[in-house]
């Protein structure tokens, strides 16, 4: 039996978000046995390979999410033949960006002594670490793109439920590995083995749901419509480009003017915020392919309406974890990594604001790119690119971390969190902007104000490291979400998540006595 949109979303939102907990978890006390096995610049090389592979992901310029949006129509309508031929150019496309990231990998190796000015306190070479990085990051395009075809098609839970089992086995393994032998060179062999196992399954997994991708004599795309993609993804070379100066920068910024120890340092708090932001977007991901195939069968009224329902799920849900950010993060690490790893208030602050101002973007991204709105605002971020590096360096030398991380929220909130939202309304819903910025300004005001309010009572919490830490975080899940209940419990958005999950829950019960 063929299952509905809010079926479909349900069961993408509840296997990600699942499976991401177990993994986190997981990855946390992974973490623990690896800041107890081996020094703080590893953590510093983590961060910073990572940082500089994000920046070779430009090599995929936009084809991902452009052959994605290009499926939505085609699956709604069961095209098998369109399916196919997108999923074999995309494939084509893949391999091809896979030789460009090793090759620009690799070229980029004499230039890995400017970044990293000081030799880290490692034992193994610095060059052939970063090596297996670029093989492990290259690798994977040969298999990955039939994933994108299972998380248009609304099964996303098939992709994150292979990818969690793959890291869980994989996360207790190198545990084993680095407790017993200290070696990070294992570590990251390990890493390499499982993410090779998960390619070949998913890839797998894609040819058995979908056989006719796998034909041997699939039509090629039309020009035209090879046009259209190339069009799609010239847009998105600039968003791809700009993210990447935004998001993907802090770490050499930090790295060059307070070395790679302040990296590691700060890298255990922004793994809070990178992790609940992950795992928040995971509610996102299991509904994007939903969206879009509701905003390819549906009008711009209903469009805006089922709009308004997931910008207020996307505010309660990244404003209270923006308080727990703020008011538990130090007691997090204090407990998990160590008092020597602890910063002071205004890291989890700024931490917060920029976690929450990306986050509340999610619902407009959702919008914008299941309706292929990739050429509105484009040169906007630049001008955030500019000025994310421009405030970067200047309030990072004056400022230190915390410097670095305004300069984030502040470039954003001057350019695409206020154009994106007016773009998504005027082109996909066809008015104006203004209630969605009423609503924006309302949003914050509260979270500040609840946030007060936690943070003043928390304050008077003083027992030992752990008590501390669960009584905060017990306040701050039962204040936030008892305000913003009392708050908005009357206004439509909420009857219409309350209904949704209701139905679920009679629906869930209904089954179970059935069996």
């Amino acid at each position: 039996m063929k299952r509905s949109r809010t079926q479909n979303s349900f069961i993408n939102v509840m296997t990600g978000m699942g499976g991401y907990i177990i993994n986190t978890l997981l990855g946390i006390v992974c973490r623990m046995v690896f800041t107890r096995t081996l020094s703080t610049d590893y953590l510093g090389i983590s961060g910073l390979f990572g940082d500089v592979l994000k920046m070779l992901s430009l090599a995929e310029l936009g084809i991902g999410s452009a052959i994605v949006y290009a499926l939505y129509k085609p699956l709604a309508v069961d095209d098998k033949e369109k399916i196919a031929s997108l999923v074999k150019f995309y494939g084509k496309c893949y391999r091809l960006i896979g030789v460009i990231v090793a090759v620009v990998g690799v070229a980029l190796l004499p230039f890995l002594n400017i970044i990293v000015k000081e030799p880290p306190n490692i034992s193994e070479n610095l060059y052939v670490i970063y090596l297996v990085y670029i093989f492990n990051t290259s690798s994977t395009y040969f298999f990955s793109y039939r994933s994108s075809l299972l998380s248009a098609a609304q099964q996303n839970y098939l992709v994150v439920g292979l990818s969690y089992i793959q890291t869980i086995l994989q996360s207790i393994l190198q545990m084993i590995v680095l407790y017993t032998t200290h070696n990070y060179m294992l570590y990251l062999m390990i890493q390499i083995v499982g993410i090779f196992i998960y390619n070949v399954s998913i890839s797998y997994v894609a040819k058995k749901k979908f056989p006719y991708i796998a034909d041997k004599d699939i039509k090629p795309l039309k020009k035209e419509e090879k046009k259209g993609l190339f069009d799609n993804v010239r847009y998105l070379i600039v968003i791809k480009v700009c993210g990447m100066l935004v998001n993907s920068t802090d770490n050499m910024i930090i790295s060059y003017f307070k070395g790679l120890s302040t990296v590691g340092l700060s890298s255990n708090y922004t793994l809070l915020s990178s992790t609940l932001n992950a795992l928040l977007v995971q509610v996102f991901n299991g509904i994007n392919a939903s969206i879009g195939n509701h905003n390819a069968l549906e009008d711009k009224a209903k469009r805006k309406k089922l709009f308004d329902c997931v910008n207020f799920a996307n505010f309660w849900l990244f404003g209270w974890a923006a308080i727990g950010i703020v008011v538990c993060s130090t007691d997090i690490v204090k407990v998990f990594f160590g008092e020597n790893y602890v910063l002071g208030i205004s890291i989890p602050i700024a931490l917060a604001v920029n976690f929450y101002i990306q986050g509340m973007q999610n619902a407009v991204w959702s919008y914008k790119n299941t309706l292929g709105l990739f050429k509105y605002g484009r040169y906007l971020l630049i001008a955030t690119a500019v000025l994310n590096l421009g405030l970067s360096i200047w309030w990072g030398n004056k400022w230190g971390l915390f410097g670095i991380y305004l300069a984030t929220s502040v470039s954003r909130l001057l350019t695409n969190a206020w154009y994106d939202p007016y773009m998504v309304h005027k082109y996909a819903f066809g008015m104006k902007v203004w209630g969605y910025y009423a609503k924006y300004i309302v949003y914050v005001v509260i979270i500040c104000i609840t946030c007060g309010i936690c943070y003043f009572i928390c304050s008077f919490i003083h027992i030992s490291s752990i008590a501390d830490m669960l009584l905060k975080l017990i306040i701050c899940t039962i204040i936030p979400n008892l305000i913003f209940s009392l708050i908005f419990f009357r206004t439509e958005e909420f009857k219409y998540l309350k209904n949704t999950a209701l139905g679920f829950m009679n629906k869930f019960k209904k089954k179970i006595s059935r069996r």
